[in-house]
């Protein structure tokens, strides 16, 4: 088959615009995802519960201040009853992106701002970052829990680092058993923060009603989109694995090349409804 002379000229005119669409699309502001997550047995108390989630914002040279700054005013206008920021915020040192990250300190929430780490973080001495995070005033999870009070009834907040943090610290190893040690026995929800959706699998048989991912992007653009599959049980969106829901952001920022096709970035608000 050939090209006309016609078509041959229309060619890199459409690789011009698709392009220019994919920055578009990368550099605005993330738009507003709502979720709905049926829980079975909810309490009424939690009827309504808004988890506001951004992840893989992945500040870096492109990715600046004010960019996480309109992010963070964003989420703050959404009144969340909590923020959970699920890992890969940065690619570099705290010493290079410390005024980049700032905003971030600005969260605001009823029962505060949570953070697990990703594999970015540990390309970029996540020792470091854990402590800047924790400097900004965000609880840091490393497989471990909270308890949130809210309207008299208790529900569960946990966090895992990294699925893949034991290749750079054995110490990090992520574990969802561990994330709910020392928990009482009777909880109405129970909500995990998980970098990788592939925690899943550990996540379903530790008992956790809804685990919340970010990391592969909903595939960001092609071909990558065409390889998430082959590495994560989940692209985007939400979905179940037996008695458990898993939420997979398309991610808040980007990675790489500013471009996205056919996955827009995305600021969650989950909200929790009764399944009944």
């Amino acid at each position: 088959m050939f090209l006309t002379d016609d078509t041959a000229v229309l060619v890199p005119f459409l690789a011009l615009a698709v392009s220019l669409v994919g920055f578009i699309n990368a550099r605005r502001v993330a738009g507003v995802r709502h979720v709905n997550v049926p829980i079975a047995k909810l309490p009424l108390a939690l009827q309504g519960f808004t988890i506001a989630q951004i992840s893989d914002i992945h500040v870096e040279p492109t990715i600046k201040r004010n960019y996480l700054d309109a992010i963070v005013n964003k989420v703050n206008r959404l009144k969340p009853d909590m923020v959970a920021v699920t890992g890969d915020l940065v690619d570099g040192s705290v010493a290079q992106l410390r005024s980049h990250t700032a905003p971030l300190g600005n969260l605001s929430a009823r029962h505060g701002a949570y953070f697990v780490t990703g594999n970015h973080e540990y390309y970029s001495n996540a020792n470091e970052w854990i402590a800047e995070v924790r400097r900004l005033g965000l609880t840091v999870l490393m497989n471990e829990h909270v308890l949130l009070r809210h309207d008299h009834v208790t529900l569960l907040i946990a966090g895992v680092s990294d699925y893949s943090a034991h290749h750079f610290d054995e110490s990090h190893r992520s574990d969802p058993h561990a994330a709910l040690k020392g928990a009482p026995s009777q909880i109405a929800v129970k909500v995990l923060l998980a970098h990788q959706p592939r925690s899943a699998e550990a996540a379903a048989s530790a008992g956790f009603d809804l685990q919340l991912s970010g990391h592969t992007h909903g595939g960001q653009f092609f071909p990558w989109n065409l390889f998430v599959p082959l590495q994560q049980p989940f692209t985007a969106g939400l979905n179940r694995l037996r008695e458990l829901w898993v939420y997979t952001s398309r991610g808040t920022g980007y990675w790489g090349p500013p471009k996205r096709l056919w996955a827009p970035s995305e600021i969650t608000l989950l909200k929790l409804v009764s399944a009944e």
